[in-house]
């Protein structure tokens, strides 16, 4: 079902996630008060306007409190983000999602009630650390600062043997969500399913069982 979502500030992450939430087939409204960004993302959004977010007249005038979703996707200028998302609050939209420079910068935003604060620049760092540390992985989500997602592709040794000789879940901790290859996926997949070489294990857990799982399929320990 298609959402409506504005999306304030276009840099690079905002306007990333606007052209991205664009080609889901959602409408996508992009505001930045810069005009010359505007231009550059006329065609990846369904309307560009250029207005200054601190000014709550301004965004009252574009029924911004009628869209399912704003993100907040201020770059550096801190002070403009938590006014923004003051401003929002007030105003009764529902959903407000709000990039965060740092942890007390977050603090702040929960405080004046932002639904979701992310860290595209902190979340990315970790994802591509763990990429170039373990080969074997094609994805990290942190899905907390205690619990992860990660994709990662399963070894030679463990090819034709099934969960259940694994015994991953009480040897590490951790739980294979699914299990996918080029012509499959075998969402939540039972203890008499094998695993054959090449597979992608769709593994959750906490970090330190994680990157003892990690260390099994590449060192077999």
């Amino acid at each position: 079902m298609s959402k409506q979502f504005a999306v304030i500030g276009l840099g690079r992450f905002g306007s990333s996630i606007a052209k991205a939430l664009y080609d889901l087939d959602h409408e996508v409204m992009a505001i930045d008060v810069d005009e010359e960004k505007i231009q550059e993302n006329l065609n990846n959004v369904t309307h560009a306007v250029q207005a200054d977010s601190t000014d709550e007249v301004a965004l009252k005038s574009l029924g911004i409190r009628n869209f399912d979703v704003v993100v907040v996707a201020i770059g550096q200028d801190i002070q403009a983000s938590i006014l923004t998302t003051l401003i929002l609050k007030e105003m009764g939209v529902e959903t407000i999602v709000v990039k965060a420079q740092n942890q007390l910068h977050a603090k702040v935003l929960y405080k004046i009630g932002a639904s979701k604060v992310v860290f595209p620049e902190r979340d990315m760092g970790i994802r591509v650390a763990h990429l170039l540390v373990t080969p074997n992985i094609l994805d990290y989500i942190e899905l907390s600062d205690e619990y992860s997602i990660v994709e990662i592709i399963s070894s030679e040794k463990m090819a034709e043997k099934t969960l259940l000789e694994l015994n991953i879940r009480a040897r590490f901790g951790c739980s294979i969500m699914a299990l996918k290859n080029n012509d499959y996926i075998n969402v939540a997949p039972s203890a008499n399913d094998k695993i054959h070489e090449g597979d992608i294990m769709v593994v959750i857990g906490h970090k330190n069982d994680l990157r003892r799982f990690e260390e099994f399929v590449m060192n077999g320990k």
